[in-house]
């Protein structure tokens, strides 16, 4: 780089640390692409690239100050832009990794656990019917287990046939209630770790 060309960058980086943005702008505009290429193949990912670009150029806005003290902009320019590439890729490759993670913890837990997955759910049915008030449990119990008819259910526990329905009616809504409860717990905790 030529005296001049030293001279001309520094002056502008002294504007920059100073606050003006018309300089910044040049500044921009004169290393984007050069920067940008330089990332590139750091990260093999157009997009990625260029918001790495974008945020190094916010960074060093950001601490403009230290522009003045900056002998070589464009080695800064590519150490900032450089560094917060690999923080990105390793950032990426966490995420990566927890999400594989995750996956094969549910392929196994579903794989080796289906049996026990039914027991569960018929578990978590049991204990939602242990809920219901007496008259809904008789009712849904002589339904379910019994395999009676409504008609039968009304006959046995000598009352009419619209309040057996209503008893159905609240017992499965309960027994729906619960399970959705349970359900979406379980799906909240496992969107935690996803």
């Amino acid at each position: 780089m030529s005296d001049h060309s030293t001279n001309s960058e520094k002056s502008l980086l002294l504007r920059v640390a100073h606050g003006d943005e018309n300089a910044f702008a040049q500044l921009f505009k004169t290393h984007y692409n050069q920067v940008g290429e330089f990332i590139m193949r750091i990260t093999e990912s157009e997009s990625l690239a260029q918001e790495i670009v974008q945020d190094a150029f916010l960074k060093i806005w950001t601490n403009r100050a230290l522009l003045a003290e900056i002998h070589c902009f464009k080695a800064y320019l590519q150490v900032v832009a450089r560094n917060h590439a690999f923080n990105c890729l390793k950032q990426i490759a966490r995420e990566n990794s927890r999400k594989k993670e995750w996956v094969n913890t549910v392929l196994r837990l579903a794989s080796n656990e289906e049996e026990k997955d039914a027991i569960d759910t018929g578990n978590l049915i049991e204990e939602a019917v242990l809920l219901l008030p007496p008259q809904q449990k008789k009712v849904y119990l002589l339904s379910r287990r019994e395999g009676l008819k409504q008609e039968e259910i009304a006959k046995e526990l000598g009352i009419s046939l619209e309040t057996v329905k209503k008893h159905m009616v609240l017992a499965l809504r309960f027994l729906k209630g619960h399970l959705r409860a349970h359900i979406s717990i379980f799906l909240f905790f496992m969107s935690a770790f996803y």
